[in-house]
């Protein structure tokens, strides 16, 4: 079963994420990975990555680094065991925005790259940041680029995905 699971910041997301994918993993008896797709560029970024992981702690995860190329970390990993990908908001950012350079191409690329992971797997959890609801319209031509290649992966997700989760001041929403 795939599971697309999409919420505000700090809501939740991560912890639910990890109980799905912990209690997915026991049914099938298979190995538990977890995605890290975080590239850390400051101290803020270190400080949640260390707190993820000591939230992880104990669980069973075997940790794959994979900030850029998705389908890369396939090589290092049992395809029929159970993958928490979080996020999917860190990976467009570090596909789309790569030493300094914009890949406008990424949103697509990355798009792909997820439904093939998600038919190669079969069993992933995916985890977004629902970052549409302030209905402003950002001056920088980029944040609004950025914006809308998040919402084509979330939308390809939420349209391949088993379950489409969302995860609201602690509250889950199943819309699918």
């Amino acid at each position: 079963m795939n599971c697309f699971i999409s919420g505000g910041c700090k809501n939740g997301k991560s912890h639910y994420a990890q109980r799905l994918a912990k209690s997915m993993s026991e049914e099938k008896d298979c190995q538990l990975y977890y995605i890290a797709t975080m590239a850390p560029r400051d101290e803020e970024d270190r400080a949640r990555i260390r707190l993820h992981l000591s939230d992880r702690k104990g669980w069973g995860f075997y940790t794959l680094e994979q900030p850029f190329d998705l389908c890369g970390c396939l090589s290092r990993a049992d395809s029929s065991g159970v993958f928490l990908l979080d996020s999917v908001t860190a990976l467009l950012d570090n596909e789309m925005f790569r030493r300094g350079h914009t890949d406008h191409a990424a949103p697509e690329r990355l798009s792909s790259e997820l439904a093939r992971f998600a038919e190669a797997t079969g069993n992933t959890v995916f985890v977004s940041d629902y970052i549409y609801s302030d209905a402003v319209i950002y001056e920088r031509d980029l944040t609004e680029e950025y914006r809308k290649g998040l919402a084509l992966a979330d939308r390809t997700l939420a349209g391949l995905c088993d379950r489409v989760i969302e995860i609201a001041y602690g509250r889950e929403f199943v819309y699918k």
